[in-house]
């Protein structure tokens, strides 16, 4: 494996006696007509894939004083997805139209046209014609993969085709794991797109931090409430981070950093209360951190991650519920990604509410859990006629009803404003970090959005446990006086479930 990687980096960068003969079989013309020339500069040469442009279209900005090669069979490809009514289609229009607006009319595609950063973009050209002509990496290339209509074979091959006649290195940059493999067995340098991706430690690690004090100290926290600990112990925090401090194994009492840099007391309920409902008491150390925040008015974003069973859902809601109750909140509202969450509900019969049901029947089960009689033996009030023909009325409809409680489909959230309300996005992990973006800037004053959902159970093709929306959005607003993230690893919905999330 070892000599195997030596030889194909010994391919991309060393001039050949064949690549010497395949450059005097083109001219000087031929070469710049196909993409081929070499542009000024020292940059590295990146050959983006579709996939990354319809991940994100702004990538074409984010390389710097490199090279950008765009074979045209991306084009074709990105034809294909442009008449979609989805993101996907919204981001090969976008793409197209960026792209337009590079090159100009007065442009020459193949002769490449210089970025802001200090680099260039063209378009590259794969004429099979010039297998012929070409070396015999490419030939062995194409007796491993003979398809030479398939997209992704012609674009490996137009990689190929690059390193030949331009200064080394030349990357492929796509997303497609399959066409990853595919690339580094004929040879060819290849990385996947990071910008949007957060460190590994940053998607993974779920665990509180610790900090020592004396006994002294830890007293006199818990008597004021409040700890000044100074910039050289706290340097390792971030606003409004939660924390455990401790004086031995047993002495410990959970604080939070606040914007002026002390450390204060958590201020949480022993209970939620929800008028005629089921209360709703925090289970562990995780879920009283996370009520802490969802219910402090200085926080207007929270975001949570937890595997299934720890309650994420359950007490996001359960606060929204008891703050609509105070009047802190016109309304709650509860959405989750149909994945994708572009894709149109068409297929389904009936309303917009019954197509979306199957999707969010978790919410709906959350709701009636917590709004139902705490005791079931009162008594009803009268039904009318119609209620007693149709379905048994829900404790939760008066409040959908009335618009105080929605549970709608995030596909149409965009364009909307979104003031005074408690938002919960559930299963925030499906969102790619645009779609993540188009939430967060619906909300307006006085309102509350809290994103939660697993990294580790993503079904989204685009996305993975470091490129979700949930992730990125953690990254991006970390630090933020307003944000806050909580982290839930102890399941409570049952032994068999922890146990389940845990070893399968």
């Amino acid at each position: 494996m070892v000599e195997a990687t030596s030889d194909s980096q010994a391919t991309l960068n060393v001039v050949s006696p064949m690549q010497q003969k395949t450059d005097a079989l083109l001219t000087a013309d031929q070469l710049e007509n196909f993409g081929l020339k070499s542009p000024e500069g020292s940059g590295k040469h990146y050959v983006l894939d579709t996939n990354v442009l319809l991940h994100e279209p702004g990538c074409l900005n984010r390389f710097q004083d490199n090279h950008l090669c765009i074979p045209a069979d991306v084009l074709s490809e990105l034809d294909r997805f442009k008449t979609e009514q989805t993101e996907r289609g919204a981001n090969a229009r976008r793409v197209h139209r960026k792209l337009t607006e590079i090159f100009g009319p007065q442009s020459q595609v193949t002769k490449g046209v210089p970025t802001n950063g200090g680099g260039t973009i063209r378009l590259v050209i794969y004429d099979p014609s010039l297998c012929e002509k070409s070396s015999k990496e490419l030939r062995r290339f194409h007796r491993i993969f003979p398809d030479r209509e398939r997209v992704d074979h012609r674009i490996l091959a137009c990689t190929l085709l690059l390193a030949e006649h331009v200064d080394p290195p030349v990357v492929l940059v796509t997303k497609d794991l399959n066409m990853q493999l595919k690339a580094r067995a004929v040879g060819i340098t290849c990385e996947d797109y990071l910008n949007d991706k957060v460190a590994p430690q940053d998607s993974a690690k779920r665990e509180m931090v610790r900090l020592t004090l004396d006994q002294n100290e830890l007293q006199r926290f818990a008597s004021s409430g409040e700890i000044e600990l100074g910039v050289e112990r706290t340097s390792v925090l971030h606003v409004n981070q939660y924390v455990l401090l401790e004086a031995g194994e047993k002495q410990t009492i959970p604080a939070r950093l606040a914007s002026d840099g002390k450390l204060v007391r958590l201020v949480v309920p022993e209970v939620l209360r929800i008028p005629e409902g089921n209360h709703l008491k925090p289970l562990n150390l995780g879920q009283k951190c996370f009520i802490d925040a969802l219910l402090n008015p200085e926080i207007s974003l929270v975001t949570c991650f937890g595997q299934a069973g720890t309650g994420k859902t359950l007490v996001a809601m359960a606060a929204g519920l008891h703050g609509v109750f105070a009047r802190e909140f016109n309304g709650l509202t509860v959405s989750r990604p149909v994945v994708s969450m572009g894709d149109q509900m068409g297929y389904l019969p009936g309303s917009l509410e019954e197509k979306m049901r199957p999707w969010l029947q978790p919410i709906y089960d959350a709701l009636e859990l917590l709004m139902s009689p705490q005791n079931p033996k009162r008594p009803k009030r009268k039904r009318n006629k119609s209620e007693s023909e149709g379905a048994q009325q829900k404790p939760y409809d008066d409040l959908v009803n009335q618009g105080v409680i929605e549970v709608e489909a995030l596909a149409y959230i965009r364009g909307r404003s979104i003031p005074n309300r408690f938002f919960i996005l559930d299963e925030a992990q499906q969102l790619t970090p645009k779609e993540a973006k188009t939430v967060v800037t619906r909300m307006s004053k006085g309102s509350k959005l809290v994103l939660v959902g697993d990294p580790a159970q993503i079904d989204h093709p685009y996305v993975d446990s470091r490129s979700n929306g949930l992730v990125f959005t953690r990254q991006r607003m970390r630090g933020q006086n307003f944000a806050a993230h909580v982290s839930l690893s102890r399941g409570e919905r049952s032994d068999l479930a922890e146990a389940g999330a845990r070893l399968m």
